[in-house]
């Protein structure tokens, strides 16, 4: 590993260690020694000069921080001495120019995919059965648990033989601490499917549908369709109690503003008109049975990556984030957004401090207009809770060198590239047009996730720098690590490693490189993303509300 420094940006005033410094060591960057007061662990920062109260800390290029006291050159920059400071955003006239990176390699490129009669292409073959309301998820799971093993889904917990075997072993009067781990668990094979082309049935449960304002049910209605009309689901069950907010009607119109040509299959079943729970049930598993073997009926065809809808995420970020796999990830919007291509960058929390960039990107006046207004709003409904975004930083965030919420921004932007801004979208809104557009969505990984999904992202990738298993039910998640380290440790979550942009042996060019080649295989069903292996269906609706 490379024992330099890095400043990101020719203006910042700090430097990030890419390995553990210690109080004492004299360290070269560009030309310049620099005398380090105390340790500054790896993916920390140290003063690039001295600060004296209230100076601004740059880094990114953009202002992340205030020094809330004398700072000496050299000394570690954390919550001790740094407070979050952003700076605001404004419309502009300016035209922005962009340079796109070359593409002629996939020019011609093609992915294996599912392709529906909106003209959209999946990346995956699912059935969806959804509860309109949390009264129904008991009845979601009766299905689920019904279906999954006969039709070849699922083999229960891969745990069950540990267990097993620890309870063998207490009957027998051994030690339980002798008792070895398990392998990795086994991914479901198409060899083990009753129906091949059927990549899953997916269930999922939430806590919505009732008890909510009528704004609500419309926007649970508004993200449940995007769920049924996305083109990695082939038909739908819908269960109903009947009372609730979240109507059937709801949903029907919802689907209907999505795809007015809609032409999926759904079935409806609500369980206040039904004669009993048996045979509610019965009928809903007879007729999602008949749904799954008409959608066996579909077979992936090449289709033009242009059809991609990549959606991009951070969780578990660390201070390599917005070095390593972030920007490698800039790089793969960027060539789908130069194919035409569609991306999505959601997370408006973790757009603090960048949204001048961003306004500056806009295609258009309008577009730039609305996203500052939602930026603002967000911003002003969780200051009228005690709150903001400054908050939005975690533990492991603050712990792993993203000391602010600007810091942490900044690099969290880096995902969505260097190409102009098509659209911007509220939640649960979905993409109506290629090129790179803005979701408003909370920071939080499954929230975020969840919305993308819906928005029609039929790819998504997620940066880590500590590790996440996180999925979604009908979306490949493609793990990005940040550094070889989590990449080695958690091989069972991470699909793609950055980390030898950390140590010098890799450029972020000839990364995303790679990863977008990895993107068209996971497409192509050719390869199986670690979530899809662990059958990580994360599924959080968002509560419209202040959540960062």
């Amino acid at each position: 590993m490379s024992s330099l420094p890095l400043k990101v940006k020719p203006n910042d005033n700090i430097i990030v260690a890419l390995q553990d410094l210690k109080a004492g060591q004299s360290v070269e960057h560009e030309g310049r020694m620099y005398q380090l007061t105390e340790d500054v662990p790896a993916k920390h920062k140290f003063a690039a000069k001295p600060f004296s109260v209230d100076e601004e800390i740059h880094m990114y290029g953009v202002k992340v921080g205030l020094a809330r006291k004398p700072i000496a050159e050299g000394e570690r920059i954390h919550v001790n001495n740094v407070v979050h400071a952003a700076s605001g955003a404004s419309l502009s006239n300016q035209e922005y120019s962009w340079s796109p990176p070359s593409v002629d390699k996939w020019k011609n490129a093609t992915f294996q995919g599912y392709h529906r009669a909106n003209g959209t292409v999946g990346t995956a073959n699912q059935w969806l059965v959804i509860p309109l309301v949390f009264c129904e998820n008991r009845n979601i799971g009766l299905i689920k648990e019904a279906m999954l093993g006969p039709l070849g889904y699922s083999h229960g917990s891969p745990y069950s033989a540990f267990m097993n075997e620890l309870v063998a072993a207490y009957h027998s009067g051994s030690s339980l601490d002798a008792v070895s781990g398990m392998d990795e668990p086994e991914s479901v094979s198409t060899r083990q499917r009753l129906l091949p082309n059927v990549d899953g049935i997916k269930f999922l449960s939430h806590t919505l549908g009732c008890g909510g304002t009528g704004d609500d049910a419309q926007t649970l209605s508004g993200l449940l369709a995007g769920y049924v009309t996305h083109p990695n689901v082939a038909g739908a069950t819908v269960l109903s109690l009947g009372c609730q907010k979240t109507q059937i009607d709801h949903l029907k119109a919802e689907i209907q503003r999505r795809d007015p040509q809609f032409s999926k299959p759904v079935y409806y079943f609500e369980q206040q008109k039904s004669r009993s729970e048996k045979d509610m049930l019965s009928q809903a598993i007879r007729a999602t049975f008949k749904g799954v073997i008409e959608a066996n009926q579909i077979i992936r065809k090449p289709a033009p990556i242009d059809k991609l809808v990549l959606g991009v995420e951070c969780g578990g970020s660390d201070g390599f984030s917005g070095i390593s796999a972030n920007p490698v990830i800039g790089g793969v919007s960027d060539r789908l957004v130069a194919s035409g291509g569609s991306v999505i960058l959601s997370e408006f929390p973790e757009l603090c401090g960048v949204e001048q960039n961003l306004v500056d990107r806009c295609v258009s006046g309008d577009i730039a207009k609305r996203f500052l207004e939602l930026m603002q709003a967000y911003s002003a409904a969780a200051e009228r809770v005690g709150s903001g975004f400054d908050q939005n930083p975690s533990h492991g965030n603050i712990a792993d060198g993203l000391t602010t919420d600007a810091i942490k921004s900044a690099g969290a932007a880096l995902k969505g590239g260097t190409a102009p801004v098509s659209g911007v979208l509220d939640y649960p809104g979905w993409v109506q047009r290629s090129g790179l557009s803005l979701l408003c969505t909370p920071g939080g990984d499954v929230e975020s996730t969840t919305a993308m999904a819906g928005a029609g992202a039929n790819l998504i990738m997620f940066s880590t720098g500590l590790g996440t298993p996180t999925g979604n039910p009908v979306t490949p998640v493609m793990k990005i690590s940040s550094n070889s380290k989590i990449a080695r440790n958690l091989s069972d979550m991470i699909d793609f490693d950055t980390g030898p942009v950390i140590d010098g042996s890799a450029s972020i060019d000839d990364l995303s490189e790679s990863l977008l080649e990895l993107a068209i295989q996971t497409a192509s069903g050719e390869y199986q993303t670690k979530s899809q292996r662990l059958g990580q269906d994360d599924f959080i609706p968002w509560k419209r509300g202040v959540s960062l």
